[in-house]
């Protein structure tokens, strides 16, 4: 019995390291697949045609990946508007790209990034150069960056879906209610709407007349654009959203103007294969962003001389961890470039709705020490660079922000939870202290705070919101009472951002990039891009195994979203600087 335990137990033991090696050889062999793909993808050929393939999430930028979102991405080809941008940008001048053909299969990103992305296609057709789109159907958001194009084509029985701007604000009161939690709220600003979803059951009217000015400036944005890329009136293009176009046929939408014509996708690939000389049989020389920027890798700009570092600081601001704006690696990187010789100003690219106040002052401190260097400071304003991240941004020689950029919400926050009603309630878990001073288990989340802990914590949240607008009103060399005039929590579009001395002057990333290339007397794509990404997949497979977890349950990603929300109230920092998540719809 003990022989055959132990020969069994050899066995497994075996057999697992065998499953490993099996495992770390076909991970070498996938890595190798791929990096053997993209290198056979490096060699653009005369009259190529540089492929945007507008599906999945669209993130500002591309970020380290383990293996796990290493291997996803072989599925579903994780791209950057930044691989974007920049693609775009170099593809106007380059003799072996013939045009642009935009496949609209159904993408996420953020409004002010499909706005980028538009005026980069406006600038690439100054070239001469043309732009087709296609799709079996159009969502909104898609529809909006394919007008730009030259023709428009939709699939004969497919469909373009415009239907206006809306936004829903999920809220958990009910839910919270019937679990025993109670959410305890410190804050200062009117408009400071992110706490509501967990102490209200719908909008304040505060709340709701802020986001109403949002959506109607959002929705203007879209109709003239539209119109004018398809020489139609806004009205005409509101008229659209009225009549619940995804239910129009595709020769209808071709009579209204919506699209050029309607065509299945073959027959566009074949037309483009007649543009560029291709024959019938064989394949489009179709060029990724990312296949674009490898073969041209020596066209970029490189760190080792004199350049712009465009630092991107995308995502929610936090104390330490590995995603978002990490204040423990953030700071260092500022103080880093400010310490290099070559780097000849900083333009920070801010895409967050804010998070940490701490966080937010540690990196604010951190640009103040680059500005001292006499080295100019610029901020590029992405979808968002709200609450903590206007907070970031404010002490800036000069802010460039897009017209649709939501920006302001200077105000701040604090959400307690008190577990007490589920934990003793519903669970009937009790506890007993022993402590040194009535405070000692100040915010334990399984008692109540008490009038005093309140009054503090009350007291804390408006010396940081004190603090902040006192930032707010040396970076933009206003007084505090004018800052705190517009501040309360409110958020602003961009253009009116400008009206109030938020923002300097709306323009894109290049925009902002060119400006002060012109400052420092560098030429404009003498920048370059941080931090730096490295994806040595097989070390990073090593390190971080622990993450190679079985998913076999799969749930619907909304209910995951707001599962993921009410998760956070308990994991949030004290005191936030955060705006209220905000989805177009």
């Amino acid at each position: 019995m003990l022989k055959r335990f132990f020969i069994s137990m050899l066995g497994t033991i075996a057999g697992i390291w065998i499953a490993i090696t099996i495992f770390i050889i076909g991970g070498i062999a996938i890595v190798a697949a791929a990096i053997g793909s993209s290198s056979k993808a490096n060699v653009v050929d005369d009259k190529s045609i540089l492929y945007l393939n507008l599906t999945g999430d669209i993130t500002e930028r591309l970020e380290e990946q383990n293996f796990v979102d290493f291997v996803r991405d072989l599925e579903s080809h994780g791209q950057s508007l930044e691989q974007m941008l920049t693609s775009i940008r170099l593809a106007a001048n380059d003799r072996k790209i013939s045009g642009i053909y935009i496949d609209a299969a159904g993408s996420g990103m953020g409004v002010a990034s499909r706005q980028e992305l538009i005026e980069a296609l406006e600038q690439f057709k100054e070239s001469g150069k043309w732009i087709y789109a296609y799709a079996d159907n159009y969502s909104e958001g898609d529809y909006l960056v394919a007008s730009v194009a030259d023709k428009i084509f939709l699939n004969p029985v497919g469909n373009v879906d415009i239907h206006g701007v809306g936004m829903q604000t999920p809220f958990f009161t009910g839910l919270l209610d019937k679990l025993g939690v109670k959410i305890q709220v410190v804050k200062v600003g009117t408009y400071k709407s992110a706490v509501e979803p967990f102490i209200l059951t719908s909008m304040s009217e505060a709340a709701r007349r802020q986001n109403q000015v949002y959506v109607d400036s959002i929705w203007n944005f879209y109709a003239n654009t539209i119109a004018a890329n398809r020489d139609v009136t806004p009205t005409t293009v509101s008229a659209w959203a009225d009549s619940l176009t995804f239910a129009w046929t595709a020769e209808h939408a071709a009579d209204s103007r919506i699209v050029t014509e309607t065509r299945y996708r073959r027959s566009v690939e074949d037309m483009l294969r007649s543009l560029t000389d291709v024959d019938s049989d064989d394949d489009l020389r179709l060029v990724t962003p990312e296949a674009y920027l490898e073969a041209n890798a020596k066209k970029l700009s490189s760190a080792s001389k004199d350049h712009i570092a465009v630092l991107y600081a995308v995502g929610d601001i936090v104390e330490s961890g590995d995603g978002g704006i990490v204040g423990s690696t953030m700071v260092p990187q500022i103080i880093k470039l400010a310490d290099d010789d070559n780097v000849a100003a900083l333009v920070l690219r801010v895409n967050s709705g804010g998070g940490s106040a701490f966080a937010s002052e540690q990196i604010w401190e951190a640009l103040e020490y680059f500005k001292s260097t006499g080295k100019p400071f610029y901020v590029s304003m992405g979808d968002y660079a709200a609450s903590g991240g206007y907070y970031i941004s404010c002490g800036a020689d000069r802010i460039f922000a897009d017209e649709t950029t939501l920006t302001g919400s200077i105000g701040v926050f604090g959400m307690i939870p008190d577990l007490s009603g589920l934990v003793t309630g519903k669970l009937g878990i009790t506890f007993s202290t022993v402590a040194s001073s009535p405070n000692a288990t100040f915010m334990s989340f399984t008692q109540p705070m008490t009038p005093e802990q309140l009054k503090a914590m009350q007291s804390y949240v408006e010396d940081t919101y004190d603090k902040f607008t006192t930032r707010v009103a040396d970076g933009r060399n206003m007084s505090v009472d004018s800052v705190k005039a517009i501040a309360e929590g409110r958020v602003w579009i961009g253009s009116s951002a400008v009206e109030l001395g938020l923002v300097d002057e709306l323009g894109s990333l290049d925009a902002t990039v060119k400006a002060i290339a012109d400052e420092v007397g560098l030429a404009d794509d003498a920048w370059v891009a941080y931090p730096e990404i490295k994806n040595d997949f097989i070390e990073r497979l090593l390190e971080q195994t622990s993450q190679l977890k079985a998913q076999g349950i799969i749930l619907d990603p909304e209910i995951v979203k707001y599962l993921v929300a009410a998760k956070r109230i308990t994991e949030l920092e004290p005191v936030q600087a955060r705006m209220p998540e905000i989805i177009i719809r």
